[in-house]
């Protein structure tokens, strides 16, 4: 992390403290005068890490009491969980890479059309199955313009979140974007993933996600099963 800057460092300490349970779910952080001491910093630093992490999910801010820890979100990027039957929190998100990163060549992005930039470049195509407590409940096809990601074909994406590897390694975020959604029956394929029968409903997402760097958008398109769970976030 020595490249980043100081509050992206900040933000990347304060994450792995919470995904380790070090704080946990309902404990107040340290003030933002403590962290600014402890890490050597200023509070505009402090105050930009501790934002991106409400952003993200793993604290909200109350006033006059400070910074609460939510816990570890559960989710599939900028979209996260909730259960109509059990806590998603409490259970196991896994993935299955189906199809590895490979190089394409692409003239639109699903429901996007790609600029001339992308389309010259080619994409990162990939496809993966998530699973919840060994359920199927996500399939997600992926493609990344084929921008600045040196050896991304060759990284290891099984059970790990993509915006976590873009955000470590590429440094490499989500700052907003658009999603079309549709319902929709379950073709062959869905049906094989999904483990359902023909015409079994299924939500599609058509997402392009912009990022910090200029002309590198994220372009996704997500089949759920939205039987047991419901997706919520804002971006």
């Amino acid at each position: 992390m020595k490249d980043l800057p100081e509050h992206k460092k900040l933000y990347e300490t304060l994450r792995n403290l919470i995904n380790e349970g070090i704080y946990t779910e309902g404990s107040l952080l340290p003030s933002e005068n403590e962290l600014a001491k402890v890490h050597s910093v200023a509070r505009p630093t402090v105050r930009k890490a501790l934002d991106r992490l409400v952003v993200d999910g793993f604290i909200v801010k109350h006033q006059g009491k400070g910074s609460v820890v939510k816990g570890v979100p559960q989710g599939i990027g900028i979209l996260s969980l909730h259960s109509t039957t059990t806590a998603v929190g409490d259970n196991m998100l896994t993935t299955k890479i189906i199809c590895k990163p490979e190089v394409r060549a692409w003239d639109k992005a699903f429901s996007f059309a790609v600029s001339d930039q992308e389309q010259k470049v080619g994409c990162i195509y990939f496809e993966r199955l998530r699973s919840l407590n060994g359920k199927p409940v996500f399939y997600d096809v992926t493609m990344l313009p084929n921008i600045n990601f040196p050896r991304f074909t060759s990284l290891n994406l099984e059970n790990k979140s993509l915006f976590d590897v873009l955000r470590a390694k590429y440094q490499l975020y989500v700052t907003g974007g658009i999603q079309q959604l549709f319902a929709i029956k379950a073709n062959v394929k869905l049906q094989e993933h999904f483990r359902v029968k023909p015409g079994h409903p299924v939500l599609q997402l058509d997402r392009r996600l912009d990022t910090n760097k200029v002309g590198v958008n994220i372009y996704s398109q997500v089949f759920c099963i939205t039987d047991e769970i419901g997706l919520f976030g804002t971006f």
